[in-house]
């Protein structure tokens, strides 16, 4: 799990919307750790084959990226990903009010498949 704020740098859109590929990125890097105790290798990304981007994200709010291997090949990992908003700034009561959401808002889920070749996989 990595957890972490988008901030004005993430911002991309009017409204400082954040890029979902934002999100892509922050599943990488899930992956990667996911490898590195799977494997003690980083590996690669090699394909998403399905994502949902469900709801916005803006500058200021704390999102939870998380995965799991769901299963495991020969040197193939199929991952489940999901990002979900937890904190959110409340600017209409100050401008720097914040509120940790009762339920997360699920702002993306995605699946993909990494590859740690053979020779690189040490557990």
């Amino acid at each position: 799990m990595i957890r972490l704020r988008m901030s004005t740098h993430d911002a991309h859109y009017g409204g400082n919307l954040v890029d979902g590929a934002r999100m892509l990125g922050l599943f990488g890097d899930v992956a990667t750790e996911l490898l590195i105790r799977q494997d003690g290798d980083e590996g690669l990304f090699k394909a998403y084959d399905n994502v949902e981007f469900m709801a916005p994200v803006y500058a200021g709010d704390f999102i939870e990226a998380v995965g799991y291997i769901e299963k495991v090949g020969n040197t193939s990992r199929r991952m489940v990903f999901e990002a979900r908003k937890v904190i959110i700034p409340r600017v209409d009561i100050s401008d720097s009010a914040c509120e940790v959401l009762e339920e997360p808002i699920v702002v993306c889920r995605a699946t993909g498949t990494c590859v740690t070749p053979k020779d690189k996989q040490r557990n």
